[in-house]
């Protein structure tokens, strides 16, 4: 059976391992290797792909692989969704937050010029493969990003695992029970949100775009290349704790205590003083959330909840930003 394993020079590594494997299994495996980074989730990139599928045999009883971080995971299964109506796909995540936030929930896409994920479709895995050992390849910049959507979870969902995040040590093992069992958990909690509102319909699953709206924008404003995605949603969960104090009573304290974990794995919390805002202001008025001046904005009134609020408006973001 043809299938098709998309990675990047950085995972090639495991890829020759997989690849192995597979050819061993007696599957007939093309490997595709693309630029890492998010300049390569695009529709040309996709299109490029299908292409290489098409010219390797793919049928419908073929599968894609995604191998790497949540870029490779959001474009391999964004062609899986579009080749031939939809194909099964697999994911093989070697980044934390790959494992814990951008390999469930089945939301695949590519970027545009006006933004993040406007093209995509929803297409779940067949499977996720979590292998913590790669882990320990990564940097430290690398690695600690996944904190980022380890936090936002804790702080919209599970003021439990918050506690336990604020005893963490930042450089802890790779490789331990501790961090298997905080990647269960995670998994658990994304998967639960998703599962009650698998399509956008209630408002539940918006709640995991807490920090989000402004993260996005500061990663687009930063042309994809000064901040990595959880280092963007970190300042994203700074903004959106100052709406908070305002919007949903957040108290000060809470804010205070988020920010300092954050910062526990060094992960940013203030803006460069020359970093473009106006951009991210720009940013943010081409986000879609955006109806007569005002956005659903998730907002936490206390570590462990969160919800959707419908009055916040652009000047409150703008203050709030302006701030980072």
């Amino acid at each position: 059976m043809p299938s098709f394993l998309i990675s990047t020079a950085i995972a090639s590594l495991f890829a020759d391992r997989v690849e192995k494997s597979l050819t061993a299994a007696g599957f007939r495996l093309t490997l595709i290797t693309i630029p890492s980074g998010e300049k390569s989730k695009t529709l040309q990139q996709a299109g490029a792909i299908c292409d290489k599928m098409i010219a390797a045999g793919l049928d419908r009883q073929s599968f894609v692989i995604g191998l790497g971080g949540g870029m490779v995971g959001d474009i391999s299964g964004f062609v899986a969704a579009i080749y031939r109506r939809g194909i099964p796909h697999v994911q093989i995540p070697t980044t934390l937050l790959g494992m814990v936030d951008s390999s469930i929930g089945g939301k695949t896409g590519v970027n545009t010029h006006d933004g993040k994920n406007l093209i995509g479709a929803v297409h779940h895995p067949l499977l996720v493969i979590d292998d913590l050992d790669v882990l320990k390849t990564l940097p430290p910049r690398e690695f600690n990003q996944g904190f980022a959507e380890i936090i936002k979870h804790a702080v919209i969902a599970d003021d439990k695992m918050f506690r336990k995040l604020q005893s963490w040590r930042a450089r802890s093992p790779r490789r331990s029970l501790a961090l298997e069992s905080l990647i269960k958990r995670n998994i658990a909690i994304k998967s639960k949100i998703v599962a009650r509102d698998e399509s956008d319909r209630t408002g539940e699953r918006a709640l995991l775009n807490f920090g989000h709206t402004v993260g996005h924008a500061i990663e687009r404003a930063g042309d994809y290349r000064r901040f990595l995605h959880g280092e963007a949603l970190s300042l994203g969960i700074v903004a959106a704790c100052a709406i908070s104090i305002r919007r949903a009573g957040l108290a000060p304290d809470q804010r205070d205590a988020i920010v300092d974990l954050l910062r526990q794995f060094e992960l940013p919390t203030t803006l460069p003083k020359n970093f473009p805002r106006e951009k991210v202001f720009d940013a943010l008025k081409l986000d879609k959330k955006f109806e007569g001046g005002k956005v659903r904005f998730v907002v936490t009134p206390r570590v462990g909840a969160a919800h959707l609020a419908n009055d916040v408006t652009l000047d409150d973001i703008r203050e709030a930003v302006t701030q980072l």
